[in-house]
């Protein structure tokens, strides 16, 4: 009997391998493809001779733990106490099913907002709970007004993506007094805080829940480096909580994967000495604006990217087919792959919406505007 019956293979698994069948340039899968940091490169190859290659503690390196605390307190002015509010994870995705199976239990309903990234639910299903999808408003803010009137007594957790994946879109200091108006009302509920893209905002500050003491409290916070340093394949993510909720976390994560990958903590936490997370979201702020420059005159209309590495663009003038076909078709045709929107929702809404990936070199940008243009 399966738990996950309806589950089939990611979207993101899907297009990739579309892509690589026909040559397409893949914008679809999020991850970049230029080099990672020389220096990150040099501090892994000298501690790769070095005695970095066993198990650290379950919580993470320590010296690493005091990195992120020092980053947490420069960035959100919150000081956190490595012992017993922090965990180093295998990746956000990791920490995100971690802490919903810890949090969640048989019965219990969690409110995730629609389009959603695709591994909250299945976390939800595994552990019993019975996901409640609830669909932003269309310029993809938070619909407060639909949220509070899916809150029953059986509510236990809200999930909040911020900047979101898939649109690019950052909360604004009035929904976070309104999510906070809510939760004030449900003491029941809890937070998970999905920030993986935190330190990729362009016009408008990303808003932390590490910033917002009435939520914080009751939240559960991840991150990501392999997002916030373009290392995705390193998978090294981490969760910052109050102790109460960190405590029997731990108890989850010490079973599921006990500690994470040792060198790769190791080389982080010495490059956190020298990395400039306002470089990183300039050098994505100057992707995004030589993408967006590259389709203005297209047929697609592109839609505003406040953070992330994405960007939306609407296809309403070039065809009728629904957002998978014309992913497809994008592909077989035209050599370009990307996400269709309609995937990140529970009823499939489709509003002829796809999703590019602009973490890539500027040559392959261009050559994929070139081709997107003329369609």
């Amino acid at each position: 009997m399966s738990k996950l019956p309806n589950t089939s293979a990611s979207i993101f698994s899907v297009m990739s391998q579309l892509a690589n069948q026909h040559n397409a340039i893949n914008l679809s899968q999020g991850f970049p493809n230029f080099p990672v940091d020389t220096r990150l490169l040099q501090i892994s190859e000298r501690l790769l001779t070095e005695n970095v290659h066993q198990y650290t503690p379950m919580a993470g390196l320590p010296s690493l733990l005091e990195k992120i605390a020092l980053l947490t307190k420069k960035h959100y002015q919150r000081t956190i106490n490595t012992t017993n509010e922090l965990l180093i994870t295998t990746g956000a995705t990791q920490g995100i099913f971690t802490a919903i199976n810890t949090l969640v239990s048989s019965g219990d309903e969690v409110l995730i907002l629609d389009p959603s990234y695709d591994s909250y639910e299945p976390s939800v299903l595994v552990a019993g709970g019975r996901p409640v999808r609830i669909s932003l408003n269309d310029d993809y803010s938070p619909n407060f007004n639909r949220i509070e009137a899916a809150i029953t007594a059986k509510t236990r957790l809200i999930v909040v993506n911020n900047p979101h994946n898939p649109t690019g879109k950052i909360w604004s200091e009035n929904d976070f007094e309104a999510l906070e108006t809510i939760v004030e009302k449900h003491p029941q509920i809890l937070i998970l805080s999905d920030e993986v893209y935190e330190y990729i905002s362009f016009k408008h500050s990303h808003i932390s829940v590490n910033t917002r003491p009435k939520l914080r409290e009751r939240a559960v916070i991840t991150s990501s480096f392999g997002k916030s340093l373009h290392v995705t394949g390193w998978k090294v993510g981490y969760l910052i909580a109050p102790e109460h909720l960190m405590k029997e976390i731990k108890k989850i994560h010490q079973f599921l994967v006990f500690s994470v990958n040792s060198i790769s903590q190791y080389v982080i936490a010495e490059y956190l000495d020298i990395v400039d997370f306002d470089e990183i979201a300039k050098m994505y702020a100057q992707k995004r604006t030589l993408f967006q420059e590259a389709l203005a005159n297209s047929r697609f209309e592109v839609l505003p990217s406040e953070g992330t590495y994405f960007q939306i663009v609407n296809y309403k003038e070039i065809s009728d087919k629904n957002d998978l076909d014309f992913a497809k078709e994008l592909i077989t045709k035209h050599g370009v792959a990307a996400i269709p929107i309609s995937v990140f929702y529970n009823d499939g809404t489709d509003r002829r919406m796809l999703r590019f990936c602009f973490a890539k070199t500027d040559e392959t940008l261009l050559k994929a505007c070139e081709k997107l243009a003329v369609i």
